[in-house]
């Protein structure tokens, strides 16, 4: 056997080993994965973000995109939740992840974990029910999620440049999910998360001024709602604004600001300005039920991304630290 022909068999064993390592990680997960072990925890974290939820609504944004950032830079492994130390900056300190909050929601609710079943269920796992708490609190669907992952070790802002930016069009958006394992309807269905909460002026600043050489501000945003945006962005770049008229409230408002050209972001406007995108977005818009079920199975689906199974990770023993 020649040796290119032998090298090119050893790169597919080597390629089909790591799919089966992935696939293997996926399945190491289960939805009553803590039922013996700690057979409380799903009513102590859904307890703990119900109440934090009923003094401040508004956190119900925060924490569903905790878990998005979370899976998408290092996979879903509680890297988000690390601090920053004096020779690590971490990915909580990003200029993309300055809009999140909620931290002390999954402080309290690892503590109370920790009192019941110590070193047992990880911080990545609190932050993945917190968002599915958030999301069934806000009015939004209810399903449940494998457990199980462990948290990484490594937490690091340069990562935090695998974030979909918020100037991406649909083309971009529909690669870098797609790199993900995310078809096109996934993708508009996770999209559709940006029911609840708010983006900085900073991250659609671009749309207002100076947007090309023919328009100072982006023709697709309807241009009552970019007066609107340019008032409310007065007051700085830190100055925000919510995706949708029911900012607490999870629904399809967000599809049905899109073909008004209500979108907040571009990689929000751009889901209806693109013919790759625009019938899913009529679809949910229609459709309330149905985009409830996408966003469900597609939230299951983001939180296998990369999971820290066995060697892989530890159970921290505090949310911010590793061990």
């Amino acid at each position: 056997m020649g040796s290119s022909r032998l090298m090119e068999m050893l790169l597919l064993l080597l390629i089909g080993l790591v799919i089966a390592g992935s696939r293997l990680d996926a399945e190491a997960l289960s939805t009553n994965y803590y039922a013996a072990s700690c057979p409380f925890v799903e009513i102590i974290v859904r307890d703990t973000v119900n109440q934090a939820l009923r003094r401040d609504p508004t956190l119900s944004g925060p924490l569903l995109r905790m878990h998005f950032h979370d899976c998408f830079v290092e996979g879903c492994d509680g890297s988000v939740l690390i601090d920053s130390t004096r020779g690590n900056k971490a990915e909580k300190d990003s200029p993309a992840n300055l809009s999140l909050r909620g931290y002390e929601v999954i402080d309290q609710a690892k503590r109370a974990v920790e009192q019941r079943c110590p070193g047992v269920v990880s911080c990545a796992d609190i932050v993945a029910m917190a968002a599915r708490d958030a999301v069934l609190w806000a009015g939004g669907p209810i399903y449940d999620i494998p457990k199980g992952r462990l948290d990484g070790r490594r937490s690091r802002i340069e990562d935090t440049i695998n974030l979909p930016l918020p100037t991406l069009n649909s083309s971009a958006l529909i690669k870098i999910f797609g790199q993900r394992g995310f078809t096109v309807q996934e993708m508009v269905a996770l999209s559709g998360g940006h029911t609840l909460g708010v983006a900085r002026c900073s991250s659609f600043k671009n749309r207002l001024s100076n947007f090309d050489s023919v328009n100072r501000v982006d023709p697709s945003l309807d241009q009552s709602f970019a007066k609107t945006l340019v008032k409310a962005c007065a007051a700085g770049d830190s100055s925000e604004v919510s995706f949708d008229s029911t900012r607490t409230f999870f629904d399809n408002a967000y599809f049905r600001a899109l073909p008004v050209g209500g979108g907040l972001l571009s990689s929000d406007q751009t889901l209806f300005s693109s013919p790759e995108t625009r019938g899913l977005v009529d679809a949910y818009a229609m459709n309330q039920a149905r985009f409830f079920l996408d966003f469900s199975q597609a939230m299951v689906k983001m939180g296998l991304l990369n999971v820290k199974v066995g060697a892989g990770g530890e159970v921290r023993r505090d949310c911010r630290r590793v061990n």
